[in-house]
């Protein structure tokens, strides 16, 4: 047995998991980022892409599965799929930083710790977009509150107490980390993912943020996550 075998054998065994619906200019990235690492495997999860995203997947021999559309089926379908003791959940147009897998292990290994996720850097040079940052980076680090785009993490074994991703057309994420902050205290790496400016620069700065708030707030009230769906799709067609 090669010593980097040896190695692997010692050190928990990382899935990340890429829900994929029409990727194909963000995955190649997304997937670059992974490597180099130590002990990983990736899962791309498609939902019926209708451009190139699953032959980019397959070109660079990651594991790709089909699933029915839906941010979170496709991720609970992809940990159903992973071999890892640690899973990590990847948005196709996130990168993540150099060394991730050391950091996530890290973090995972202190006391008290379910959960984690990255800082966030938004891919735009814009003024208005840092401030972005640094109220997501704030919401983090001190209420315990990351979202999706900052590469969530856990073990397999507290994915499975808290029964998963709730199956929610929006929000999953959102209620993901309300369910871990009951168990325990959720990680912030201050190293950041980066992730695409696409969504704000799409909708707008301001107004993306302001949706994404009154989202929350709406969700808070006791909206039904299905008829907040309806808002934010008929917002974001409108836009188009």
């Amino acid at each position: 047995m090669s010593e980097r075998e040896n190695l692997c054998i010692n050190i928990p065994r990382l899935s990340i998991i890429i829900p994929t619906l029409n990727e194909a200019e963000n995955i190649k990235a997304a997937l670059a980022s992974t490597q180099p690492s130590t002990n990983v495997e990736v899962i791309v999860v498609d939902g019926g892409s209708k451009d190139k995203t699953v032959e980019i997947a397959k070109s660079v021999g990651v594991t790709v599965i089909s699933s029915i559309a839906g941010r979170a089926n496709q991720m609970n379908v992809g940990a159903v799929a992973a071999s890892g003791d640690i899973l990590l959940f990847l948005h196709a147009d996130t990168r993540l930083p150099i060394g991730f897998d050391v950091m996530v292990r890290t973090a995972l290994a202190q006391p008290g710790i379910v959960a984690g996720a990255f800082a966030l850097r938004i891919d735009a040079e814009m003024g208005s977009l840092r401030l972005v940052e640094w109220g997501v980076n704030v919401r983090s680090r001190f209420l315990q509150m990351p979202y999706g785009d900052q590469a969530i993490f856990l073990t397999r074994q507290i994915f499975n107490e808290i029964g998963g991703f709730p199956e929610l057309p929006i929000m999953e994420d959102f209620e993901l980390m309300q369910r871990l902050k009951s168990l325990g205290k959720i990680a912030f790496i201050p190293v950041p993912v980066i992730t695409s400016a696409r969504r704000w620069l799409q909708k707008g700065i301001w107004q993306t943020t302001l949706l994404n708030q009154i989202i929350i707030i709406a969700y808070y009230l006791g909206v039904s996550p299905m008829r907040i769906w309806s808002w934010y799709r008929r917002e974001k067609l409108r836009r188009l």
